[in-house]
């Protein structure tokens, strides 16, 4: 798909991972984006939707791979496994230079980005010893995923998000505001909001055969938060970029 959005800077060999799985249209809209700007792109993603798996690893069952195209690979693991196999199995003597992780549907922002997969996979490859972002494309519930306005604020949020990288050698999270293309704003630093998760419920069913089965959902919450947080300069429009790390220590804790 030809498109006449600016190129970001070059980059060199390029591995992408996510968290929908293999066929999601957001890992397809990424790898096309890279494909323009990087000398070699490898794709090693689930085999299905991992969403919410957060940093999982696979330890007690094998993992196995199909290779899906050139240097495109479906892993039956997480999306960390998938970041792991890949930086330490198929690119192990050539590594990539930096992982992208995404284009997730749906942001990961506040309470949410501990459950992320997407980012939990970037998080994994900075472990690992190589850079990462990821990327998110925020939408509402019921609504379109605007993938038009991902593409179009892609370029410049990748150079955003490099040099911000260099400065801080911190893995970055960006979200691409749920607005068209022609109304996002600035790409702007932001820190991880808090709040935003109000509950996470248990929803019983009845099958047809008169068991229980259960699902999960998460009940979302939008405080008023300013420009500065993730969530919040999402709801203005803007695309949020925050360098998240790995130290979970509480300071009040040791204060």
């Amino acid at each position: 798909m030809t498109s006449s959005v600016p190129p970001a800077r070059r980059l060199g060999r390029v591995l992408l991972t996510n968290d929908d799985g293999i066929n999601a249209p957001g890992l397809a809209l990424l790898a096309d984006l890279v494909a323009g700007v990087a000398e070699e792109v490898w794709v090693v993603a689930p085999e299905k939707d991992q969403s919410g798996m957060s940093r999982a690893v696979t330890l007690t069952t094998p993992l196995r791979v199909e290779e899906r195209g050139e240097r495109r690979y479906a892993l039956t693991g997480t999306p960390s496994d998938c970041a792991i196999f890949g930086l330490r199995h198929l690119l192990k003597d050539n590594p990539p230079d930096i992982v992208l992780s995404g284009i997730n549907r749906g942001a990961n922002v506040g309470d949410e980005v501990p459950y992320s997969g997407t980012v939990a996979a970037a998080l994994t490859a900075r472990l690992l010893g190589v850079p990462a972002i990821a990327f998110s494309q925020s939408f509402a519930k019921g609504g379109q995923v605007r993938w038009d306005t991902a593409r179009a604020v892609f370029a410049r949020s990748l150079d955003y998000a490099l040099d911000l990288r260099v400065a801080t050698n911190a893995v970055l999270n960006v979200n691409f505001p749920d607005v068209d293309a022609a109304d996002v704003g600035d790409v702007v630093l932001t820190r991880q909001s808090r709040g935003t998760l109000d509950r996470i419920d248990v929803e019983p069913r009845a099958d047809m055969r008169g068991g229980t089965y259960y699902w999960m959902a998460f009940r979302r919450h939008m405080p008023i938060l300013g420009p500065d947080t993730d969530a919040g300069a999402l709801k203005h429009g803007l695309v949020s970029v925050t360098p998240l790390g790995f130290d979970m220590t509480a300071p009040e804790g040791i204060a």
